[in-house]
């Protein structure tokens, strides 16, 4: 059994507002017994009823803030893929050799470093994540 929120709920609220402005709209039922069931929606169907909240005249405006700050606390799940593949204009510079060998003189045993330079001189680039911590050490170690 899930445990009742302590407090208003502004959500359970908001639905109420909406389903009596539109008796009819089945995503705003649908919220409301998923609410019901689960206790949470998720950001998506917050966001939806968001957008359904604010078309109605006659909702009080602090709900819709306390809703817009119920989604804003929620993690966003960004799908999209992070592009890792090497970049040509990095390692055409030389900006990635002078980095690896300044470091590298001033801190001969650094193993990320190493691995890095090994890696650098076999394949002759480095993916966007090994060159921004490349980056990272070079402003802490070296400026």
């Amino acid at each position: 059994m899930l445990k009742k929120k302590q407090g208003v709920d502004v959500i359970d609220k908001v639905l109420e507002a909406c389903y009596a402005a539109n008796k009819d709209a089945l995503f705003i039922m649908s919220l409301m017994h998923q609410y019901e069931d689960r206790g949470f929606l998720t950001r998506g169907q917050l966001q939806g009823l968001h957008s359904k909240a604010q078309k109605i005249a006659d909702m009080p405006a602090g709900w819709l803030a306390t809703l817009e700050a119920t989604i804003a606390k929620l993690p966003v799940r960004d799908k999209t893929p992070l592009d890792l593949k090497p970049t040509e204009e990095k390692t055409k510079d030389g900006k990635l050799p002078m980095m690896l060998s300044a470091i590298l003189d001033k801190y001969p045993q650094h193993k990320t470093v190493n691995g890095l330079q090994m890696k650098y001189n076999k394949q002759g680039s480095l993916t966007l994540a090994e060159t921004i911590e490349l980056e990272k050490f070079y402003k802490i170690l070296i400026k």
